[in-house]
């Protein structure tokens, strides 16, 4: 009897075999279906199905093949394998700046996620990406670093004085930053009744990773806790995922205190340049 990885390779080392597993899992079909669907030739196939059929995967009805239980359970196994490690060399490079040591954070729950990370001769992807999901939302909630660059501090400013929900836990650190960037803009936008900011004092790893919530979708944004800069967006509109996102947010509001007039103008006018 052969192993289970001899089973395994014998499948995934070609590519044929691969695309009439995959179509019969769709339906049955019959040989010309197959070389459609596949691009085999007819020879090639033929040799396909043979094997399929000396192993119990596939029962022939008139014309068509299709799939035995047992056949069905090898295709849905090899499709999961398969959707595993695509995500897994989707999350390979950007893995070290993610929370995988926070609460609930699970590596399923970014399976369909968009990776965005600066590539060769063009830094801006990820600043890009969280201001087009910021541009994209009516409501913002979240803490941490997702709101730290310049640029998406403008945007987030802007959306809010045009009335977007705005819902925000900062570190001390990340507060000041952002004050200090534009204290005259950042209070204009503080003093609307659709903002309100949280200050928290231990925000889980805070020095590295945000979440944000938006209506679609939640992000996460990866900092270098070294030199600020932004390493990675991953974002996702999987419900278990936003499920994960709400709740580590409220666990972390409910130990959160909204700031204050006086601690805002205290802040505002440190940061002021005279």
């Amino acid at each position: 009897m052969v192993s289970p990885r001899e089973e395994i390779e014998f499948v995934a080392r070609s590519d044929h075999r691969v695309k009439v597993l995959d179509a019969l899992a769709d339906q049955p079909r019959n040989r010309n279906e197959l070389r459609t669907a596949t691009g085999a030739s007819s020879p090639t196939v033929g040799r396909v199905l043979g094997d399929f059929e000396d192993r119990q995967w596939i029962t022939r009805a008139g014309s068509a093949y299709e799939l035995t239980p047992l056949g069905a359970y090898v295709a849905e196994q090899f499709a999961a394998l398969r959707t595993a490690m695509e995500t897994e060399q989707k999350l390979r490079d950007v893995w070290r700046w993610l929370p995988h040591d926070m609460e609930g954070f699970s590596v399923d729950l970014f399976a369909d996620a968009v990776v965005s990370y600066p590539g060769p001769g063009y830094p801006y992807q990820p600043v890009e990406r969280v201001t087009h999901l910021i541009e994209e939302t009516t409501e913002l909630r979240g803490f941490g670093t997702t709101v730290f660059k310049s640029v998406n501090n403008e945007t987030v400013c802007r959306k809010v004085e045009a009335g977007m929900e705005f819902e925000y836990i900062y570190s001390p650190d990340v507060l000041e930053k952002t004050v200090a960037w534009n204290p005259e803009r950042v209070a204009r936008a503080a003093a609307c009744e659709n903002c309100t900011i949280f200050l928290h004092e231990s925000l889980p790893d805070g020095k590295r990773c945000g979440i944000g919530i938006f209506d679609d979708r939640i992000g996460l944004c990866c900092h270098d806790a070294e030199t600020g800069l932004l390493e990675a967006v991953v974002d996702t509109d999987a419900p278990e995922a936003r499920e994960w996102a709400t709740a580590v947010f409220e666990q972390h509001r409910t130990d959160a205190h909204p700031v204050t007039a006086d601690e805002l103008g205290e802040r505002f006018s440190s940061s002021r340049i005279t």
